[in-house]
């Protein structure tokens, strides 16, 4: 736990929450300040600040809660579909440095438009740098 981190507060029951889910290593709940009815997020219940200091356990727990949950938020709410999504780090848009997965649920003209608009332009990339970066990654995968 991290003294001066909401969401442990919230799994430690300092600070209520609508609580949607909870087993031994994650919980979820729904967003204090949501981006549409439902926004719920899954959290796992140990501090990781970052998804690469998930241990691959906890992780896949974190995942399984998230593969449970979408559904049963989308149905709630009558959505036509739905974001899951994480923020990684703060150049990312990570506001909380806890792990969350987030559950928006997502409606029929609702203007917020796929992940691809975060974007207002895509680098042009050349094959070799793509290469040299896809190697790069298995190297490090390959590492870990």
């Amino acid at each position: 736990m991290s003294a001066d981190c909401p969401f442990c507060a919230i799994v430690a029951g300092e600070i209520p929450a609508r609580t949607v889910h909870e087993d031994e290593t994650t919980m979820g709940f729904l967003d204090a300040n949501p981006l549409a009815p439902g926004h719920t997020l899954v959290v796992p219940k140990d501090h990781h600040e970052r998804v690469g200091d998930l241990p691959a356990d906890v992780a896949g727990d974190v995942m399984a809660a998230l593969h449970r949950l979408a559904p049963a938020v989308q149905a709630a709410v009558d959505a036509d579909g739905a974001t899951i999504a994480f923020n990684d780090g703060a150049a990312a848009g990570q506001e909380v440095p806890h792990v969350h997965g987030h559950v928006v649920p997502r409606f029929e003209g609702d203007g917020a438009g796929p992940i691809h608009a975060l974007f207002d332009a895509r680098p042009d990339i050349a094959d070799a740098e793509l290469d040299r970066i896809a190697g790069d990654v298995v190297d490090r995968v390959s590492e870990a």
